[in-house]
């Protein structure tokens, strides 16, 4: 029953916090919110809760990962691959070697593969957080891709050297050797896993709706479980449970693209996964805040126990690692840059250098955030012999310091850097757009056109008028894609004018349909039933145009 109580307790605090951060005359990132809210919880109603670090791991990592796996713009990360490589990959390692020896130096007391560990779960940066950060101050579109694509690959790389950190912890040693050919197994046995559970369900789910019919609560529910059982099948072979269910994440995005889910389907799916997300991701900011009182008292102790007696040595521990990794994220920001001009200038390709703003914008939005925390909980709680797992204490407080402290100064450096900065424009964006709108339009039209005609075959001459007025006007929502003035003479200004004035007409009528249905169904005129249906249908309707 405490258990119960607890996650009632915080899934209040996390609906709380999505007011209060609207509410309070400060403007402060929602995950500092959600923090200070688990403090609370922790401090002044006594309600903390004691986690279990690996079912932790289970129960939030794996749906995570997975959904920013499938969202990813693949557009932008395939066009901007280098870069994202580089920091996903070439930074994290550049990260664990540079942060791990500063933290062994600075902490004697840490052993060396702790402080590894230690810098490995404090490398891979989460653009929830960033995202909430710049709500006021929007980061331009492909800065946004490139730190999408680098979260989503760096949690893999920095939560796979944290493995191997924490596993020569227990063994008390590492072999370089047997470490690669491992990690090698744990990646391509990982990757491949997850691709083919994602593979698997979806073309047996489909197999069963095409005898049995579709069963939305179910699909959905299958749809839920897939990134629970690519993890738990890579574990159960040794593999890497995280990069399998990024990689179903991924493959399901591909997935998609068959077009065989119904659209209602999809959005009853994007709300439970949005959901979904704004719950988990709440919960654990929640969850760091209630370890908080808890973390910070044994850190104390831990650090009394190596020499320092004061409480303040923890502060000078947080802001010299927090300033390590700012700068070695800039200096190895303006060494790929440096790297990535040269290379073009190699190849004789004209290429403007980048603005010092968008290198120091990149460096700072590296904020950390879930994946660190649900990574350094999964610690171990004893060694193989029985002995406590050395610092592990004072090592979780310094990842919750690093979060906090990166939360606090992205909040402040990001809106004033992002103020007015622009990245190169995609010129071929609004080309696309135009396109996709006027192909849809096109096979629209020959749809109603072809439906018509099956329609009107054997009928009497009534019926027939009747479909072809009915085809004229679902017609005539479609043409108007097709004669829209977008020409190149075309004034900017203006269709966005008209587009505007379109939209909030629409908005208009749609609104007064929906005040209709509930005044009819209050005063008993037409059914529940009728009534939620067709104000669904004006719901999807009006989505669909904010698009």
């Amino acid at each position: 029953m405490h258990t119960i109580e607890v996650v009632l307790a915080m899934l209040v605090a996390v609906v709380a916090s999505g007011y209060l951060v609207r509410v309070l005359p400060l403007s402060l990132p929602l995950p500092l919110v959600q923090i200070g809210l688990g403090a609370v919880i922790a401090g002044v109603f006594n309600r903390g809760h004691a986690l279990e670090p690996e079912m932790f791991f289970l129960l939030f990592l794996p749906p995570l990962l997975f959904l920013d796996g499938w969202r990813i713009p693949k557009q932008g990360l395939f066009r901007d691959k280098g870069v994202i490589l580089e920091l996903a990959f070439g930074l994290v390692v550049f990260t664990v070697i540079g942060a791990g020896f500063l933290i062994h130096w600075m902490i004697p007391v840490m052993p060396l593969a702790v402080a590894f560990a230690l810098a490995a779960i404090i490398s891979p940066t989460d653009p929830v957080a960033v995202s909430s950060i710049a709500s006021r101050a929007p980061i331009p579109k492909r800065l946004m891709h490139i730190l999408e694509g680098e979260s989503l690959l760096n949690d893999a790389s920095g939560l796979v050297c944290f493995r191997f950190a924490v596993a020569a912890v227990m063994t008390g040693t590492f072999s370089l050797a047997n470490a690669s050919l491992t990690f090698l197994w744990v990646a391509v046995a990982g990757l491949a896993i997850g691709v083919a559970v994602t593979l698997g369900v979806s073309t047996f789910q489909r197999w069963l709706w095409r005898r049995f019919g579709e069963e939305p609560g179910a699909a959905l529910l299958v749809n839920l479980l897939i990134p629970f059982a690519a993890y738990l099948l890579a574990e159960e072979l040794n593999a890497s449970g995280i990069l399998s269910a990024v990689a179903a994440g991924v493959t399901m995005s591909y997935v998609e693209l068959t077009g065989r889910v119904s659209g209602s389907m999809r959005v009853q799916r994007t709300a439970v996964w949005n959901m979904l997300q704004f719950s988990f991701n709440g919960i654990m900011f929640v969850l760091l805040g209630e370890q908080l009182p808890g973390i910070v008292e044994r850190a104390i102790k831990t650090v009394s126990e190596s020499g320092h007696h004061s409480a303040w040595w923890l502060l000078v521990y947080v802001v010299v690692i927090n300033l390590a990794l700012v700068l070695l994220r800039l200096a190895w920001v303006w060494l790929s840059l440096r790297w990535s001009l040269l290379r073009a200038r190699h190849r004789g390709e004209a290429r403007q250098g980048t603005s010092w703003r968008i290198v120091v914008a990149t460096s700072v939005a590296g904020v950390r955030g879930a994946i660190t925390l649900a990574g350094v909980l999964t610690l171990p709680l004893f060694l193989p012999d029985g002995s406590a797992f050395p610092a592990r204490d004072l090592v979780i407080f310094l990842a919750a310091a690093v979060i906090l402290i990166s939360l606090v100064g992205a909040s402040i450096a990001l809106p004033r850097l992002l103020k007015g900065l622009e990245l190169p424009a995609d010129s071929g964006e609004r080309k696309e757009e135009d396109l996709a709108r006027k192909l849809a339009a096109k096979a629209a039209l020959a749809g109603v056109e072809r439906t018509r005609q099956q329609l009107v075959q054997n009928q009497t001459t009534e019926n027939v008028q009747l479909y072809n007025d009915a085809a004229s006007r679902v017609s005539l929502l479609y043409q108007r894609n097709l004669e829209k003035e977008a020409g190149p003479d075309a004034d900017p200004e203006k269709v966005k004018r008209m587009e505007q004035g379109y939209r909030q007409l629409r908005t208009a009528g749609l609104t007064a349909e929906r005040e209709e249905l509930f005044r009819l169904t209050r005063r008993g005129k037409i059914s529940d039933e009728i009534s939620r249906r067709l104000i669904r249908n004006l719901d999807l309707l009006e989505t669909r145009q904010r698009d």
